[in-house]
């Protein structure tokens, strides 16, 4: 999305606006400043899915992860704040909003090896592949 404007045409702002949206549509779905979910970046390698959700300025304690029929929920619930009187805020810009998110796992992930840990603002998951049962060759003698 560009921040310089080219051209005030009331028409055409309009269309820009219009087209801008759609043009940038898959790359900011999702995006937690637009509709309240963290991004998540997920990788694969031969062992295991790593699965990154950028939630900074949260704490460890105030996440939920749970693996029920398959699914993998990420869940946090904002706190309520303590409000004092001798302590006024002139101008709030952080939102932590409580949110949800729900992964369908594959049957090749092992749900009891998952592993997990917040750092530097990164909820980080390891979800470990099952091991394959490798099939032996197998010699068919003909009759």
């Amino acid at each position: 999305m560009t921040l310089v404007k080219v051209n005030n045409h009331p028409a055409r702002n309009l269309s820009g606006l219009v087209d801008g949206f759609f043009q940038d549509f898959p790359a900011t779905w999702g995006r937690e400043s637009n509709f309240g979910f963290p991004p998540v970046n997920i990788h694969e390698t031969k062992d295991a899915y790593h699965l990154e959700l950028s939630a900074p300025g949260r704490a460890k304690e105030d996440f939920q992860l749970s693996v029920d029929k398959g699914q993998l929920t990420i869940a946090f619930e904002k706190k309520e704040e303590t409000k004092t009187e001798d302590y006024k805020t002139v101008r709030k810009e952080f939102s932590f909003k409580s949110f949800k998110r729900t992964f369908n796992l594959d049957d090749r992930i092992d749900t009891n090896g998952i592993q997990a840990k917040y750092e530097n603002g990164v909820l980080k998951l390891l979800l470990p592949k099952k091991e394959q049962e490798k099939e032996s060759t197998k010699q068919i003698s003909i009759q």
